[in-house]
């Protein structure tokens, strides 16, 4: 059938929430998503997106008597379809959403309401769009990447960080002997691993406490300024925020600590929580679990571009983005790099919408000047940010080693993220100290333009781990062809 004949088939209920001729939909009352969608049981594609914009906005499955009209202002229209590639466009009047900068609330409306219906056989929300008197509402990050560059006196570089290994199993004195030596080699960064919180063999309390002093002596050793990030989730508000301001009075420098949060599984309440309690620290978004509803072969749930454009809302630093299909966790460069792209940049485009992350007109001549600034220095001035949101730092984690941080930096197409690599570092011949100057030393390389293969000539900690890593390459690449073959 053709739209004309879909239209048809439409009932009264069904037709409340349905606009083709929708002359704006970027006019500033509507936030916009666009779904890919494949209708379940009898319903066609457009029947069934119908059924979606109203069970994700004011309605049910059935005209209810208690409609007003004021309430029919507030029903989500479909505005757009593709029925070739089965796409299709929702206009939701933002207005529907708590005025609080609450994003949990709009997640309920456009995602985890809708994911349950029956009629529907696929749903993902691949993108959405945010209009400028919107963004204004919610809190956007605070402290940013070019707080933290300045904290550690670091440019023109990726921040250089590890995750401890093992995640779990040392004790608080092992897992700061790690990290003290990741500093001293010359890492800039150490994060906790997702999982880390308050385990017997490694309680929280004693973990700070060594962690603070390791640290101290790495900086007074090298003669620079260090940043920890402490996964602060916790069972409770009241646990998580004792554990915050633990960290606060040990003692540690101001900006020498992040508090990481386990996104999705503490939820958007936690992740909002530390934004608005603690503007003056970096708010680390770790993604565990996104893969059960992002990745591309999941029918039902959304994409990395929409649960890291919602992170930059909430008032995240930072979040995990994917490697891009170079280190270990699935992605593609469509998937991540769009994603990294976006969250970081005063205007990008998305898989569907262009977004400007500005709250003043887009042909206001400051906001032309600030985009083209951004785009060919790469460098945001934020002591106007009333005009933008500010930006959200991809954190790239999953696989890498020295060897690869020249590829994923080609296909980020730039050095404006964190990278925290785990094995990367610790599985070095040598041990953690001479990974992590392996690692500084193949950066060292890319700034210098010199090939990291030439460049290991002269250092021998690069050429080993240029060694290990490769036969370890090699090695799983022949486990993976015996593999095929049998």
């Amino acid at each position: 059938m053709n739209l004309q004949e879909l239209i048809a088939t439409l009932n009264s209920h069904q037709a409340a929430y349905i606009n083709m001729d929708l002359k704006d939909p970027t006019n500033g009352d509507y936030m916009l998503a666009a779904f890919h969608l494949i209708p379940g049981g009898k319903l066609n594609i457009l029947q069934a997106a119908c059924e979606v914009a109203a069970e994700s906005s004011t309605g049910t499955n059935f005209l209810v008597q208690t409609e007003t009209a004021y309430s029919k202002l507030l029903n989500a229209l479909v505005y757009k379809v593709d029925l070739e590639k089965n796409l299709v466009w929702i206009a939701y009047p933002w207005r529907l959403f708590d005025r609080g900068g609450n994003v949990q609330n709009i997640l309920t409306y456009i995602a985890w309401n809708i994911f349950g219906m029956k009629e529907i056989q696929a749903l993902k929300l691949l993108d959405v769009w945010f209009p400028p008197a919107m963004l204004e509402q919610y809190d956007g990050p605070s402290y940013t990447l070019d707080d933290m560059r300045k904290y550690l006196n670091v440019y023109d570089r990726p921040i250089l960080g590890t995750i401890v290994k093992p995640k779990m199993g040392l004790t608080s004195a092992e897992y700061a002997e790690v990290a003290y030596d990741f500093r001293v080699g010359g890492g800039d960064f150490v994060k906790n691993d997702e999982p880390q919180a308050d385990q017997d063999f490694c309680p929280y309390d004693k973990m700070v406490a060594h962690i603070k002093e390791a640290m101290d002596k790495a900086v007074k050793e090298t003669g620079k300024k260090k940043v920890h990030s402490f996964n602060v989730s916790a069972a409770d508000y009241d646990t998580m925020i004792k554990r915050c301001e633990m960290i606060v009075n040990s003692g540690m420098e101001k900006w020498s600590y992040a508090f990481l949060i386990d996104g999705t599984t503490a939820g958007w309440m936690a992740v909002q929580t530390l934004r608005r309690k603690y503007p003056d620290v970096f708010i680390h978004f770790h993604r565990a679990g996104h893969g059960a509803f992002t990745r591309p072969e999941n029918p039902i749930g959304y994409s990395v571009l929409v649960l890291s454009k919602f992170a930059r809302l909430a008032g995240t630093s930072g979040i995990h983005t994917g490697t891009a299909g170079v280190g270990k966790m699935a992605g593609t460069p469509e998937e991540d790099v769009t994603a990294a792209h976006n969250i970081f940049g005063l205007d990008a485009p998305g898989h569907i919408f262009q977004q400007s992350w500005g709250t003043i007109p887009t042909n206001d001549e400051d906001r032309v000047k600030k985009v083209q600034e951004d785009h060919h220095q790469h460098l945001t001035k934020e002591d106007d940010s009333w005009r933008n949101l500010k930006k959200c730092c991809p954190i790239i984690s999953g696989g890498l080693n020295p060897t690869l941080l020249k590829p994923f930096i080609d296909v980020m197409e730039n050095v404006d993220f964190i990278t925290t690599m785990g094995a990367g570092c610790h599985a070095h011949p040598r041990g953690t100290k001479v990974g992590a100057t392996a690692l500084v030393q193949a950066c060292e390389a890319y700034q210098k333009g010199i090939d990291i293969a030439e460049y290991a000539k002269d250092h021998i900690e690069l050429a080993e781990a240029i060694e290990f890593f490769t036969k370890k390459e090699n090695k799983d690449v022949r486990h993976a062809e015996r593999t095929e073959s049998n």
